[in-house]
């Protein structure tokens, strides 16, 4: 039985106050080997057979790894093998261990969304855009998984599609920095890096107005986490005696999500804005399963009863 653990508030007030540099650190550790973006070169250490947790394009000269949705479609799309046991096994490994926690606090686009919704401009809210949330499933369904599939060539191998088509990390990443430095690769740029481009920007004007436009509404990656969220290990907590519904972390809550309604709703990624804005401290994280924690605290209540 795991051991459940409720991180004390000392512990959440460091995690919140630093979460910026927490996710500076994980850019950083996930795109490692810096001089490659000035020679133009992609790391082809053993590293990159292992997965990074968040999205991060396998292209990108510093990639210290792969991108756990690219992984998953170049199995998936070969000739050879139809599904990745390993790429999904590690999935579901950080899913249950962390949930959207990696959104949060791990994933390099998710940051780069935060740092442009920073920027001075009118902030608008996504409260009646709700319904929008449920593209990334589809997205997760069709562009990653049965497309790559279905839809093969006469060596039987599949397109990545998301990877291809609707990705603005591979182009962040991957095609701008080696088009920098790269003459070959900027005379092969064509009709598909312009289409990309221009997803990359709408991504980046969203960002401006809306707080993670992509995460929402459109990431793979997040979407497969947003399932685990609920079973998670890494979840938030909500003291009932504590709360005095005043409605505060609801309107902190930049991912549309009532916390003390639904405390690991799948759009939670743990950023800390509501504990943050909580005046009685109501709200934490807590690491384990929900369920033995109840459990637990009931048999410490029976012991204390025996005594």
């Amino acid at each position: 039985m795991a051991k459940n653990k409720q991180i004390n508030k000392k512990n959440v007030h460091i995690l919140a106050r630093f979460r910026g540099w927490i996710q500076a650190a994980a850019a950083l550790l996930t795109n490692m080997h810096l001089p490659n973006f000035l020679n133009g070169s992609l790391n082809r250490g053993k590293g990159k057979y292992a997965c990074v947790p968040g999205l991060n394009c396998y292209s990108c000269p510093g990639a210290a790894g792969s991108c756990p949705i690219g992984a998953f479609q170049a199995v998936v799309g070969s000739s050879k093998f139809k599904f990745s046991y390993y790429v999904t096994g590690i999935l579901i490994l950080l899913g249950v261990l962390l949930g959207r926690f990696i959104c949060g606090f791990l994933c390099p686009f998710g940051w780069f969304q935060e740092l442009l919704h920073k920027i001075p401009s009118p902030k608008l809210s996504t409260q009646k855009l709700k319904p929008l949330r449920y593209l990334k499933y589809g997205i997760l369904l069709v562009m990653v998984i049965l497309l790559p599939m279905v839809v093969v060539n006469e060596l039987g191998m599949g397109d990545p599609f998301f990877c291809k088509y609707l990705c603005p990390q591979g182009v962040l990443e991957g095609a701008i920095p080696l088009s920098i430095t790269n003459e070959g690769i900027r005379t092969a740029l064509g009709t598909l890096f312009s289409w990309k481009a221009f997803v990359l920007l709408a991504v980046i004007l969203g960002s401006v107005f809306f707080y993670r436009p992509f995460c929402k509404w459109l990431c793979p990656l997040g979407a497969f986490y947003a399932l685990l969220n609920r079973v998670s290990l890494f979840q938030m907590k909500v003291d009932k005696d504590k709360c005095v519904s005043c409605g505060a972390c609801a309107k902190a809550c930049k991912m549309d999500v009532d916390v003390t309604r639904q405390p690991n709703h799948a759009e939670c990624i743990r950023c800390g804005m509501c504990m943050k804005s909580c005046p009685t401290h109501a709200i934490c994280y807590q690491y384990g399963f929900g369920d033995l924690s109840k459990a637990k605290e009931i048999s410490t209540e029976k012991k204390e009863l025996k005594k």
